[in-house]
């Protein structure tokens, strides 16, 4: 079964820059893969998606701000997230579109001054 492991968290301050990594344990590459984003005192909520042809698709807070990609010879999905507001503060996951694998542990995002 595919394992993930979400790296790349971090104290950002409003305005900067992280790049996250979701790493699967073996080829995801046929799979619609997506990030998600786990808020304090909220639910689960959809960031982006990215098709096994590298379509993004963006959830409105999201568009604009954030750059879904995936390099596929590194069983690896990425999420460039910029111009970072305190609203982005959450944990971040990565999964099948459907939430077909496992959930990893998270990596932590802290946008505060």
């Amino acid at each position: 079964q595919v394992q993930l492991v979400e790296s790349g968290g971090g104290l950002v301050q409003p305005g900067g820059s992280l790049r996250l990594s979701c790493a699967a344990s073996e080829s995801v590459a046929w799979y619609v893969m997506g990030w998600y984003r786990h808020p304090p005192g909220g639910e689960r909520e959809l960031v982006a998606t990215i098709t096994s042809v590298g379509r993004p698709l963006y959830v409105e807070s999201a568009e604009g701000r954030f750059t879904i990609s995936r390099d596929d010879a590194k069983n690896t999905v990425y999420l460039q997230m910029d111009k970072l507001e305190p609203a982005d503060t959450a944990v971040y996951y990565c999964n099948e579109q459907r939430w077909k694998f496992p959930w990893g542990q998270g990596t932590q995002v802290t946008v505060s001054s």
